[in-house]
């Protein structure tokens, strides 16, 4: 299995118009390769300007805000490269395209680094921000897999939750479990339920 390290990627269209969106970047020697799906305003965006950047966030409610439709979060200009990355974020990496292998359905673009910063030290995530990352993942996946698989791997994220989330967590949970609860048609929560039975 490739290496991925998830992120959060950002674009420009010609007119400059930012498009920030959650990734899996697979590692492929020095370079990464970004796939995203057709259609994918990121596929239009590296067809104008073959540049993006990957920023690591330091607040987890990014990640969980972006795959339930939050995209405001502050940005600012990039050191290298036309583009913007994140404002609040452990460090960044700019990449240009250097070579792009078309497809169909999920075209890879390679990209490769011009400049990475870090901004702020890295402690480490507790388990709470990796159940966010996780969940928010399986949101991106409601149409691919079936609805008890996913809630069963909500209910195991939610112990996470549960014993080890500070607020900052627990929005970006609740977030991402309207957002799922809407998607299957449901009304009760994955967190209550893993709470009231512990």
């Amino acid at each position: 299995m490739p290496f991925i390290l998830e992120t959060i990627v950002t674009t420009l269209s010609p007119e400059g118009e930012l498009h920030l969106v959650p990734f899996g970047l697979i590692r492929d020697g020095e370079d990464y390769v970004l796939a995203p799906f057709r259609p994918s305003p990121t596929i239009l965006n590296l067809e104008a300007s073959p540049y993006f950047v990957a920023s690591s966030p330091t607040d987890v409610r990014v990640i969980a805000g972006v795959v339930t439709g939050r995209r405001d979060w502050p940005v600012m200009d990039c050191d290298k490269i036309r583009g913007k990355r994140l404002a609040s974020c452990f460090g960044h990496a700019e990449f240009e395209v250097i070579d792009k292998e078309d497809d169909a359905q999920r075209p890879r673009y390679r990209g490769r680094l011009v400049h990475a910063a870090s901004h702020k030290p890295f402690l480490g995530y507790n388990r709470a921000q990796a159940a966010v990352l996780e969940a928010a993942i399986l949101s991106t996946r409601l149409k691919m897999l079936e609805p008890e698989k996913i809630l069963t791997e909500m209910a195991y994220h939610a112990i996470a939750i549960s014993k080890t989330a500070g607020p900052a967590e627990r929005e970006a949970w609740d977030w991402i479990e309207d957002k799922v609860a809407a998607a299957l048609g449901r009304t009760d929560r994955v967190l209550e339920r893993t709470e009231a039975g512990r």
